[in-house]
């Protein structure tokens, strides 16, 4: 089986206090774009969980999230059945972008047919609880709200179809450095939520996301490339989780041609466009 797995964006970020399980309760807009790994399933005589990828940057051994994917289900369910699992990686890892999470919830929701476990949306979701706070999302794409540590997760209505121009800084950030950095300045749990208001008035001013101040003071070239997509015509423009990568959106395609041309010359970077939960999931069937 062959099949696709989509990145994401955060059309905003909210940290609003600090858990007692040492996690953070946020609240996020995910959005997904069509940036798209793809992942190979072959069944195997052997009782193994094989994996491999072509990024030689990631670790594809017990340790990477898509094995643990595998390996939960695995052993939760009694499979005696091998698999192989195949990774072509073109989203890139430490970019904010949910490539890790995305493959983990394509792996669960993959091996859920190939062993004919029947388990239900939700029950895939709790799994993807267990491997990390943005793989829920993915069983629902789209525009979604996330809460709780981001794993609890709503369906909104979609926002139409938007450009997206990411540049991809040649270096990743830590998530979890960033919270340790920001221990004392990220919390918001006395603030009007902006994400809130957004879903009221779908204005795009008002989202922002708490981590940009702290990613922006250790990384000023990440603000630049933020003010520079606004003075290309960007609708909005925002550091993408905790980064690296900066996004443009743009509600007019040519206006996205125009920006992207004028970056390619200085920095990487990829036009994709997001994708509403109807493309997301008709997309990511496509070829299976």
């Amino acid at each position: 089986m062959r099949i696709k797995s989509f990145a994401k964006i955060n059309l905003g970020l909210e940290v609003i206090r600090k858990r007692e399980d040492s996690y953070h309760d946020i609240r996020t807009l995910f959005q997904s774009i069509n940036l798209f790994d793809i992942l190979e399933f072959y069944t195997i005589n052997k009782d193994v969980i094989s994996l491999e990828g072509d990024d030689k940057t990631i670790s594809w051994g017990e340790d990477n999230i898509i094995y643990k994917a595998a390996f939960l289900l695995k052993k939760e369910h009694n499979i005696y059945q091998g698999i192989n699992i195949r990774v072509k990686k073109n989203i890139p890892a430490g970019k904010g972008l949910g490539g890790g999470s995305s493959n983990a919830a394509i792996t669960l929701y993959v091996l859920n047919k190939i062993w004919k476990l029947r388990l239900s949306k939700q029950e895939l979701m709790d799994f993807g609880k267990e491997l990390g706070a943005d793989v829920s999302y993915f069983f629902e794409g789209g525009l979604s709200l996330g809460t709780d540590r981001g794993d609890n997760i709503m369906p909104l209505e979609d926002l139409p179809l938007l450009s997206c121009i990411l540049i991809l800084p040649p270096f990743s950030i830590s998530t979890s450095s960033m919270y340790r950095k920001g221990f004392f300045s990220l919390t918001s749990n006395d603030k009007e939520s902006k994400i809130m208001q957004f879903l009221g008035s779908r204005d795009y001013d008002l989202l922002e996301n708490s981590f940009e101040k702290i990613v922006f003071d250790l990384y000023p070239q990440l603000k630049h490339i933020k003010n520079l997509f606004y003075r290309l015509g960007s609708e909005f423009s925002l550091l993408s989780g905790t980064g690296s990568a900066v996004f443009g959106l743009f509600l007019e395609r040519r206006k996205a041609e125009r920006a992207f041309s004028v970056l390619k010359s200085m920095y990487r970077l990829i036009l994709v466009e997001t994708l509403s939960r109807e493309r997301y999931w008709s997309s990511l069937k496509t070829g299976v």
